[in-house]
């Protein structure tokens, strides 16, 4: 008999789940931002429920729009205005997403992780259609991804651990920041129409 000690058998990682489709994310993230805004009073129902019609219907025809910027426009938020309106908005829903993600207006200078888009064009379609691009990659175990929505975020976060741990079978550490209104126009712009 040997006195070696037996061998384990590598530990496989628990792959979390991941959403049906693209759609489903962006439905999603609608109705939890929009569950998140009446809750706190930030936002009525009515006012609600015209926005996300409003989202929806721009979604549909392959123009993503955030619920946050659509719903301080439909309220009629002077446009000098419409930062700091959005910005009050996402701080609200911040306070219901754990871990609360930090304002980092700077993210947007980083420049877009085209081979980690290259490797994921399923994350680039997606961080599209919630408009939280990546912003930055080191490898596939250091990502970060940055919104102006803070359940964007969230929700990116959640669909990049899961799309990495699914090819690599590895867990990336995903991080999440939020960005101010003219920041994220910036890097959506860059990230996404080219």
């Amino acid at each position: 008999m040997s006195s070696a000690p037996k061998a384990k058998p590598a530990q496989r990682i628990t792959i979390p789940p991941q959403r049906a489709s693209i759609a489903a994310a962006v439905e999603e993230c609608l109705e939890r931002t929009a569950t998140i805004l009446l809750h706190c009073g930030a936002a009525t129902k009515e006012d609600l429920i015209q926005s996300i019609a409003k989202a929806r219907q721009s979604n549909a025809a392959g123009t993503p729009v955030d619920l946050l910027e659509t719903l301080a426009k439909h309220v009629n938020c002077p446009e000098p205005d419409l930062g700091q309106a959005i910005h009050a908005y996402a701080e609200q829903v911040a306070t219901a997403v754990i871990p609360s993600p930090p304002l980092v207006s700077f993210a947007a200078r980083y420049i877009a992780p085209s081979a980690f888009y290259e490797n994921f064009p399923e994350i680039k379609k997606l961080g599209h259609a919630l408009l939280s691009p990546v912003v930055y990659a080191e490898d596939s175990d250091a990502i970060g991804t940055a919104a102006l929505n803070p359940v964007a975020a969230s929700i990116m976060s959640e669909e990049i651990m899961a799309i990495v741990a699914r090819r690599y079978e590895i867990r990336p550490f995903v991080s999440t920041v939020l960005l101010d209104y003219t920041s994220w126009n910036e890097i959506v712009r860059k990230h996404f129409l080219r």
